[in-house]
């Protein structure tokens, strides 16, 4: 038996699948990428705040997967909505990569404490938008969709002075050397998932080989933190076009959790942190996401989607 992979076309979507599959083939499991295009992938002039929030670039594969054409897909997990297609379900996350976001120019000497409104960051993210806008409200910024690859190029050519990327991209598509500054996860707080590879599967899938695929791509400290990044997000129903923010971490035998929510002009912002065993991570974001409501979230996202 092959394991029929799907996965989206791009370098860092296959970098990712060739991830999974190589694990599997260490254990002599014979794996192959099946390549489908996503709505995200074809709508390339309109931000993903305009095209839609929920699954702009898992939904093709989640429909192939309920039609059993592919056994597994591989999204990076930041993609995933809040709440899975029903018959579908998350078996294994992979090791995090560093979560935080980097800003990358060609210019070593660049710095956002530099910037004034003469420069312009390209960034695709609602989120990162928003926090330049309460961090660095002089800063400029411009829509920046695509691939890592192409982004890069059109900063090569002057569309940007710099661009913000999640570093974990930047570093599996090999452009560490043009990152200029790593920016803190106080500021840049990361969306939910991010740095961290999802494997999604259909609920009826053979019980053996999703066990058999569990223990061989899961890491389970991971595992934890994006159960209570994702159980926060799904209380908070947000998707990947809004600007909340999500971001556990495992301290010894306990996880810590900071979320909250910025609105687009960044004069507002909710976020608050808590603490809890690992055993109780689900439990942990739903109750985040219950305090950042309380504090006015809610609110923020209402304006958000008249907005939108």
């Amino acid at each position: 038996m092959t394991v029929k992979i799907g996965t989206r076309g791009s370098k860092l979507a296959l970098w990712q699948t060739q991830l999974v599959i190589d694990k599997l083939k260490k254990n002599d499991i014979e794996a192959e990428a099946v390549i489908i295009e996503t709505k995200g992938d074809k709508i390339l002039n309109k931000s993903v705040a305009k095209i839609g929030s929920k699954g702009v670039f898992t939904a093709e594969l989640e429909e192939q997967l309920l039609k059993k054409k592919i056994d597994i897909a591989v999204h990076s997990a930041k993609d995933l909505a809040s709440e899975l297609p029903e018959g579908t379900e998350i078996i294994a996350y992979t090791e995090r990569e560093e979560a935080h976001d980097v800003l990358i120019s060609y210019n070593k000497s660049t710095r956002l404490t530099d910037f004034d409104r003469s420069f312009v960051i390209g960034t695709s993210s609602t989120r990162r938008v928003s926090l330049l806008k309460k961090f660095y409200p002089d800063i400029r910024t411009a829509e920046a969709r695509g691939n890592i690859q192409t982004r890069m190029r059109k900063l090569e050519e002057g569309y940007y002075d710099a661009l913000i990327l999640a570093y974990a991209g930047i570093k599996r598509m090999g452009f560490e050397e043009y990152i200029v500054e790593n920016l803190p996860t106080e500021q840049f707080i990361p969306p939910v998932g991010q740095g961290s590879i999802a494997i999604q599967a259909n609920t009826k899938m053979d019980k053996k080989l999703r066990q058999t695929i569990r223990n061989l791509v899961n890491h389970e400290p991971t595992e934890h933190c994006l159960l209570a990044e994702r159980a926060f997000l799904k209380e908070l129903n947000g998707g990947c076009s809004v600007p909340v923010f999500g971001y556990a971490q495992l301290q010894e035998d306990n996880i810590r959790i900071t979320g909250g929510v910025v609105n687009l002009d960044g004069k507002t912002w909710v976020k608050d942190s808590l603490s809890e065993h690992f055993s109780k991570a689900t439990e942990l974001g739903t109750n985040l996401a219950k305090a950042v409501i309380a504090e006015g979230a809610n609110e923020i996202l209402e304006e958000i989607k008249k907005g939108n």
